[in-house]
Formats: structure tokens, sequence, C-alpha cells
């Protein structure tokens, strides 16, 4: 089965070098990975030149300057550097660009866009309004719409979950730590004391050749672990139908990030 991390993050100033990722990547039979630029980060010079030693393993988005003089300049250089994909919060805004603009050219420019918020920013009016604007733009909700540890009936989630309906977005899976509190003893096992039933509303929403798994490495280190975040998604029973879970492990990614 092929397996590709679509959230994961590499740096030289924070986090871990990418050869830290690697070693997880190959530890645990992961073959690609979207490397995300972590937040605050606008120089993406290390991602890229570390993705261009292994073009076939790995894609970047990126972050511009929200201050920058010329952010849709900016984004076409980092696509002739090689960048596949921009980051930007639902509510993100360039003092030098429209509200639509920088969303609009990512579309032209073939990127996809990765967009970090929680689930009222993406249940939001404003939000909707960007999809709609830039129905040329493919979206990609990180953090299975930002839900984190929610509460039912999860209405932002459920309402957040209806850009499932636009043909321009997919969302991310995370491992269980994102959306599970850590039991206090630890058992052999992987087993979490509520599991609750945000899989399977994802899933009803965007349909598995929507959805992509994303470790969230190395921040998930601190949670469950990489290996985890990838084993409590492959067994979970919401993917137990056919070839769902080769949809969302890497089939949904091969796809939208062009692997």
């Amino acid at each position: 089965m092929l397996i590709i991390d679509t959230h994961c993050h590499a740096g030289n100033n924070w986090f871990e070098p990418i050869e830290t990722l690697e070693f997880e990547m190959d530890r645990n039979g992961v073959d690609k990975a979207a490397l995300i630029q972590h937040g605050g980060t606008y120089d993406n010079t290390y991602l890229l030149q570390e993705a261009a030693k292994r073009p076939d393993r790995f894609k970047v988005a990126v972050l511009v300057d929200p201050e920058s003089r010329d952010p849709l300049g900016d984004l076409a250089r980092l696509a002739e550097q090689g960048a596949a994909g921009i980051r930007i919060a639902p509510s993100g805004q360039f003092a030098n660009a429209g509200p639509y603009d920088i969303w609009r050219r990512a579309g032209e420019l073939g990127f996809v866009v990765s967009s970090i918020g929680d689930a009222s920013q993406f249940a939001a009016d404003d939000f909707s309004r960007v999809l709609d604007a830039c129905p040329d733009t493919h979206v990609i909700l990180e953090h299975l719409a930002g839900v984190g540890f929610a509460e039912p009936p999860y209405a932002d989630y459920a309402k957040a979950l209806q850009h499932g309906e636009r043909d321009n977005t997919s969302i991310k899976v995370p491992g269980l730590g994102e959306i599970c509190a850590r039991p206090p003893r630890l058992l052999p096992e992987l087993e979490f004391g509520h599991v609750p039933p945000l899989f399977e509303m994802a899933k009803d929403a965007f349909g598995v050749q929507r959805m992509m798994w994303g470790s969230d490495f190395p921040p998930s280190a601190g949670r469950e672990g990489y290996a985890n975040t990838l084993r409590a998604v492959i067994e979970h029973p919401a993917f137990a139908d056919g070839d769902d879970i080769e949809w969302v492990m890497g089939k949904t990614a091969a796809r939208v990030w062009g692997f």
C-alpha cells in the first residue's frame, strides 16, 4: 500500500531536521511526504533545498510573509524553486494583496493550499466566501478541520464539514492523539478511552477519495508517537471497507499533491 504523510514539519531552526523525519518514515514504511512550513518561518530555503535532493519523495507547502511588498510575486518565485503548495489560514490576509488574490494565484500556479485553522474558523462564512471565490484552487483543511478535543454536538466541526460539498476541497486525517485525550495509564496496546466519531463524520462529508493522512510530525512525537499516528488510522473501523484505507493513506494524496 502506498503511504504518503501529508502533514509533517522539518527545519534547521525549529523542530527537527529532515533526516529525523526520514528515519521515522523509513522505519514505518512511509513512501512520500508533504513538508508543511511551520508557522512564523517565511524563509523556505531549507525545505525547498532538501526536497530538491529527493524530488520523488517530498513536496513542499511554503509560507509567504503577510507583510511582503509583493506576495503574488513571491509565490510565483517559490513555484519556480519547486514549491507545490502554500499554507494559509482561513482568515489569512496579506498587506499588499486583496482578500482572495493569493488564493486565486495559488490555483493559477497549480498549488494546493494547506489551510491551518480551528473548526470555528473553517465554519465561518468568510471561509466559505474564499472557497466560492477561488473554485480553481484546491484547499485542504488541516488537522481534521482543526476540531481538536471537542464535545458533542460538534456544531462548528459539522458546519466546517459542509465544505465537503465543494469539489475543490479535501481534509487531512491526523492521529488519534489530536482528537483524544491520552489515557493516564499507557498499556502496551495503543488504546484511547473514548474515540469520538469525528473520522466517520468527515468520511460522510468528504468521502475517502478526498481524505488524506497527516502525522503532524514532530509535534505528534509528544502525543502518541509517529508510528501510532499511522497505525491508529490504518486500524480505524471507519476505513475498513474495500479500498478505503488505500485512499486515506496514499491514493488521495498522490492525486492532490501530484506525486
